[in-house]
């Protein structure tokens, strides 16, 4: 069945585990599965109400505030503060510029995050702010290209009062229509967290459907399989909560506490962005911190508990883009640059080691997607560079060629082509062999968590001495607060460290 399959039908007394041999199918909220209830959602007519109304639906992000409805009430509202300015003040044909610097400013603020109690009276305080910059900055603009049509304070204030009023007005009609489309057809969700948290959320967003979101189940990978929540089930694994998410058309996943709470509940994090799905934090407890997640401001709620969306760093796309592009320049200058280099290196392993200049492995990238990493080959036969075996420093098969080229790093200089391809980064934390990444996600906490960000020939971990044979918690340490802190400034930074100690003799590679 596809994702976008409408929701199965309830046959059953609740979704089961692969034993079972049957798929997720949860009941309707509104019907009696059992007599004993563990979830109660508020009660009053309203609510009553409201519940008839809960259909699932299938959209791909559900129907929290879309991007183009609020890009097109900014954009409006700005065109038409532009023309209602008095004569001359400001030419035509600046409207259309003011309009993008707008967007441009509210993207900044975080105005364009997802949300699901949106408020456009919340954000006035950050709408004004925005404004102010905005049409100082024009009549700066206008006064440098021609004094003569300077824009006076009055006009200025002007311009800032209509433009708050008409954005907030804009704001406020999205966001009814966002509320009006969450009545009638809210998008499937499943709640993840443990116990009395999970269902206290699944009951609000049940009895509160202008939220958007309908649960049709909790995934706790710490409960019994096959356990049954009032009238929801319990998806105690992984592959109960994928076929629920492929079955169900889930279009977003709430966690009630930070996924970085525990190594299982951080692994379904790439199942659900694997699926499309949107990922939300409520906060039951009210206490979580959350490492590394970028927060909505204003603030969002649901009712009554604070939620924000979860997003990957980095969250900031221009910055994202500016790193990718980056990173195939650099590489591209670095392989021409090295091409001599790298000639010398191949000839030597060719005249020293046999034919097979090249080695290829498996390595586990972005997600946990994998690719194939390409190194110069440091020994005589290929079998003893496996990908189970931990390190081949001081390897008896190693000739001198092979420990110059792993004690100076030159076998990577291959990887720069896994740049230019986009599998790896020059900058991030180091790939490795699937076998290890298994073991260690489940030894060390916050292992997995490396995978929020591309790899890298290079990174934090490294430039402090974490290569070939060392800690590996302390290089998830490492490499979990590289992505936490991450800017391009800090990239220009590693690799200026990493080029002056290039030529060094290591022992053991990466």
């Amino acid at each position: 069945m596809t994702m976008d399959s409408a929701p199965a039908r309830h046959t059953g007394q609740g979704g089961t585990g692969p034993a079972g041999g049957s798929a997720f199918a949860p009941a309707p909220l509104g019907g009696s599965r059992r007599s004993a209830t563990a979830i109660h959602p508020p009660r009053g007519p309203r609510a009553d109400r409201a519940r008839t109304a809960v259909r699932p639906g299938r959209s791909r992000r559900g129907s929290t505030t879309g991007l183009l409805p609020l890009l097109t009430a900014d954009g409006l509202a700005a065109v038409l503060t532009a023309t209602a300015l008095p004569a001359g003040s400001l030419p035509l044909a600046a409207a259309a510029p003011v309009a993008v610097l707008l967007a441009a400013l509210h993207a900044q603020a975080g105005l364009y995050r997802p949300r699901l109690a949106p408020s456009a009276l919340l954000e006035l305080p950050v709408l004004a702010g925005r404004a102010a910059v905005l049409w100082c900055g024009a009549g700066a603009v206008v006064a440098a290209v021609d004094p003569g049509r300077a824009l006076g304070w009055s006009v200025l204030l002007t311009a800032v009062c209509l433009q708050v009023v008409l954005t907030c007005a804009g704001r406020g009609f999205v966001n009814l229509l966002h509320r009006r489309t969450a009545l009638r057809r809210p998008a499937s969700a499943l709640v993840v967290g443990p116990g009395a948290g999970a269902a206290a959320v699944a009951a609000a967003l049940h009895g509160r459907p202008e939220y958007g979101l309908c649960p049709v189940g909790l995934a706790d990978t710490a409960a019994p399989d096959g356990e049954d929540n009032g009238a929801l089930p319990v998806l105690a694994t992984h592959e109960d909560i994928r076929r629920a998410v492929i079955q169900n058309s889930v279009r977003h996943a709430v966690f009630t506490r930070p996924p970085e709470a525990d190594e299982r509940t951080a692994s379904l994090v790439r199942l659900f962005r694997d699926h499309g799905c949107r990922l939300w934090l409520a906060d039951p407890a009210g206490t979580a911190k959350v490492t590394g997640m970028r927060v909505a401001h204003p603030a969002d709620q649901l009712w009554g508990y604070a939620v924000q969306p979860l997003l990957p760093r980095p969250a900031r796309p221009l910055e994202r883009w500016a790193k990718r592009g980056l990173d195939a320049l650099l590489a591209l200058f670095a392989l021409v640059a090295a091409a001599p280099v790298m000639a010398a290196c191949a000839l030597a392993v060719r005249i020293c080691d046999g034919p097979g200049v090249i080695f290829r492995q498996e390595r586990v990238g972005l997600y946990g997607r994998p690719f194939t990493l390409l190194k110069f080959r440091t020994l005589r036969a290929d079998e003893h560079e496996s990908a189970t075996r931990w390190t081949v420093a001081g390897d008896r098969g190693m000739s001198r060629v092979g420990s110059f080229l792993r004690k100076s790093s030159l076998d990577e200089l291959p990887q720069l082509w896994n740049v230019v391809r986009g599998d790896m980064s020059l900058v991030g934390p180091r790939p490795e062999r699937p076998f290890f990444v298994a073991k260690f996600t489940t030894v060390h906490p916050g292992y997995e968590a490396r995978h929020r960000m591309p790899v890298g020939i290079t990174g934090l971990a490294q430039i402090n001495g974490l290569r070939g044979d060392t800690s590996i918690e302390d290089r998830a340490r490492f490499d979990n607060h590289y992505i936490d802190t991450w800017s391009l400034w800090q990239d220009l930074w590693i690799l200026a460290r990493t080029a002056a100690s290039f030529f060094r003799f290591r022992l053991g590679g990466s």
